[in-house]
């Protein structure tokens, strides 16, 4: 496969799919919840948070809090890591933290250090669309989309703007 070379892994259904399965796999791990945050990574772990969101206020009774967190992820120590909501808010919380693709954990382990700082959590748990598995850190998702084994070489590109929706591979 050349550099320029783009496939399609997921069109806009599939996409979607994933998507809802993985708001029916929240649910069934935080049913007793009363109150759970969908904390998603600002580019496109957001909007697929506020996805997220949507699914779970279609197929059960949560009303989740959407939650945008915000860092530099070529720079994460030389930059502030925020989250725009109170943290009064989300005490006592079950966090789902939000991000489009899991390539080495790096992002999702910085993206852990706004709540370190808030008491008491009830849990954090991860959800990506995509899981690459080139683990250079101990974050394990636990909840995927779709896994699939790439070379450090490829690159997995999300796509969530309407008229541009799904996963490819480059």
């Amino acid at each position: 496969m050349t550099p320029s070379t783009v496939h399609r892994l997921l069109g806009h259904r599939q996409t979607l799919d994933k998507i809802r399965r993985i708001a029916y796999e929240i649910y069934e791990h935080n049913y007793t919840e009363e109150r759970i945050v969908l904390a998603g990574i600002r580019g496109n772990g957001y909007p697929l948070a506020q996805m997220l969101a949507q699914n779970l206020l279609e197929i059960s009774p949560l009303q989740p809090i959407v939650a945008q967190l915000s860092l530099d992820k070529d720079a994460p120590l030389e930059s502030d890591i925020t989250l725009d909501i109170n943290p009064k808010e989300i005490e006592g919380c079950c966090i789902v933290l939000v991000d489009d693709v899991l390539n080495t954990g790096r992002t999702l382990a910085y993206s852990l250090h706004p709540f370190l700082d808030f008491h008491p959590l009830k849990k954090i748990q991860v959800a990506v669309l995509v899981d690459r598995g080139h683990k250079k850190f101990p974050v394990a998702p636990d909840f995927v989309g779709y896994t699939l084994s790439t070379t450090l070489q490829e690159h997995i590109d999300v796509r969530l703007e309407e008229n541009d929706f799904g996963v490819y591979l480059k």
